[in-house]
């Protein structure tokens, strides 16, 4: 952008970089928005949409949650729900904490060689034989 306007000022190329910010934005609400308030430093139009896209977020989440009394008196089984989803959990805990436990454990391949002393179990750079040579 700073070569394709290397003539014009700061300023202009500044507001050039937010119209094509603006312009550049998918949401037509957020892009409207933003157009709106008339920002001229592409710092300030970025967290204005920024804040803007967040509170639009937020407010789609809030329509869509339920209370927990409202689930409650609705479903008389949510105790049996939660006993379900208490035991996947805890299968789910072990399955992890085998999956740990198996890569945790030392792959010791007993047929090795170590090629310095000649004995199997073991390879060269875990050698405890002292070398006659060095």
């Amino acid at each position: 952008m700073s070569l394709a306007y290397a003539e014009c000022s700061l300023d202009i190329r500044e507001s050039l970089a937010v119209q094509y910010f603006v312009d550049a934005t998918r949401d037509e609400e957020t892009q409207l928005s933003t157009r709106l308030m008339d920002f001229t430093d592409l710092k300030s139009a970025l967290a204005y949409s920024m804040k803007y896209e967040s509170a639009k977020t937020a407010s789609k989440i809030s329509i869509h949650a339920r209370s927990i009394e409202s689930i409650i008196k609705k479903d008389g089984a949510w105790k049996e729900r939660d006993d379900k989803f208490e035991s996947v959990l805890n299968a789910l805990k072990k399955f992890v904490n085998s999956l740990a436990a198996e890569q945790n454990a030392p792959r010791r391949n007993p047929n090795v060689t170590c090629w310095k002393s000649f004995k199997k179990g073991h390879v060269q750079r875990a050698c405890q034989v002292n070398d006659v040579y060095s």
